[in-house]
């Protein structure tokens, strides 16, 4: 009996998920490098480095692309090549070599001989910029549109991460720290944001979702002390979740007793400490005795209400993101951004300014004098493994005067 293979559509951004690309190099740094890449770029990937592995990896997870980048000679990539003809791969195939490689051009004729729809060639080296140029035909102009997750079904299933954000010290123009972010790795919908997933406060399992960011985050501490360096981290936790029955006996029985460990940073929104200002002091009374310090998230038109405090127990705040973006040329968000410092000045805590996307912006922000900056500019979130080389591996004073 024939294979049924159902047909591709014409744009990938019409698609109702994302779509998936197969790696298939024989070197595994290679491999690592372009599924980064490709994840960045929206595609959900796989890989593989032998050709015996092929039609295993086409059946199951049905990609839409195989991206091929044999080097030197090609009688492994033929055989890929041939592999996939044999399955009946109706997706695209993209050859990644040497500029004026003979054996290139050769895999090119021959993956058209074999009836393959062939990408035009990537030679080496390369950029984000022209592989993303290559897979122009894959790569939504908009992102696919996703519905919500269940995350009781992402927990249950394993499909949660944790990346991290670098935070920059604005003196030193070194990493001082990182922001713990949840992710979904959902095999159909590719990284999924916490807009769709997040549950409310009252949802059951908000209380387990807080649990594992804890858990993820100090074995992710773990992981950076032995690998290079021990870093600050900050995560993201609700005030219902610390000051519910048992919350803070349970977070102190996962914080590191290693001699490295000099705290972390329990991010709480800003509305929500306003909300119930006597709570959130009392609870960060209560964890700075466990070396947890709070920030105060995403603080924005609520500010003024901290000006009547005589003393606020909290770490650092935390300039929410509209009053940083754009602000090197808007006077009103300047302003803003001049009282939370002065603010921050009187209660003796530190600032971070979020949102930094641009170079004018982070200018801006250290000629106003914040402490840390956060946002693009520095970097976006990355998985563990990449934020770590990312991080400890390369120098962070990137951004000039």
């Amino acid at each position: 009996m024939e294979k049924t293979i159902a047909a591709k559509p014409t744009r990938f951004g019409q698609r109702k998920v994302v779509p998936r690309a197969c790696v298939a190099d024989p070197k595994r740094h290679v491999r690592a490098f372009l599924c980064e890449m490709l994840e960045e770029l929206g595609f959900t990937t796989c890989e593989c480095s032998h050709s015996h592995e092929v039609a295993v990896v086409s059946n199951a997870e049905l990609p839409d692309l195989f991206l091929l980048g044999f080097p030197g000679e090609g009688v492994e990539a033929a055989k890929v090549l041939q592999s996939l003809a044999d399955e009946g791969f109706q997706g695209q195939v993209l050859l990644v070599g040497p500029r004026n490689s003979l054996a290139l051009s050769a895999l090119g004729q021959l993956g058209a001989k074999l009836g393959l729809s062939m990408l035009p060639m990537l030679a080496t080296p390369y950029g984000e910029k022209e592989l993303r140029a290559s897979l122009a035909d894959f790569v939504p102009i908009q992102p696919a549109p996703r519905p919500p997750v269940d995350a009781a079904e992402a927990l249950h299933k394993g499909w949660l991460e944790l990346w991290y954000q670098p935070k920059i010290n604005m003196q030193t123009l070194s990493v001082c720290g990182a922001e713990g972010l949840v992710r979904i790795r959902h095999p159909h919908w590719g990284i999924v944001s916490p807009a769709y997933f997040i549950p409310d406060d009252g949802d059951p399992h908000f209380a387990a979702l807080s649990e594992f960011v804890i858990t993820q985050a100090m074995a992710d501490w773990h992981s950076f002390v032995s690998e290079s360096n021990a870093i600050e981290l900050a995560i993201n936790l609700p005030l219902s979740f610390l000051t519910s029955t048992g919350s803070l006996k349970t977070l102190e029985g996962l914080l590191p007793r290693h001699p490295a460990f000099s705290g972390m940073i329990v991010e709480i929104n800003g509305t929500e400490i306003v909300r119930d200002l006597k709570a959130a002091k009392d609870i960060a009374d209560q964890l700075r005795f466990y070396n947890i310090g709070i920030s105060v998230d995403d603080l924005g038109t609520e500010w003024p209400l901290l000006l009547d405090q005589d003393e606020l127990p909290f770490l650092e705040l935390k300039v929410d993101r509209k009053f940083i973006e754009g602000c090197a040329h808007d006077r009103l968000k300047q302003t803003v951004c001049r009282r939370i410092l002065e603010l921050s000045d009187e209660l003796g805590t530190r600032t971070v300014a979020e949102g930094a996307e641009t170079r004018d912006d982070f200018l801006a922000v250290r000629e106003m004098g914040f402490d840390v900056a956060q946002g693009y500019y520095f970097g976006k979130p990355m998985e563990r493994k990449k934020f770590a080389r990312h991080t400890f591996r390369r120098s962070a004073g990137v951004v000039a005067d």
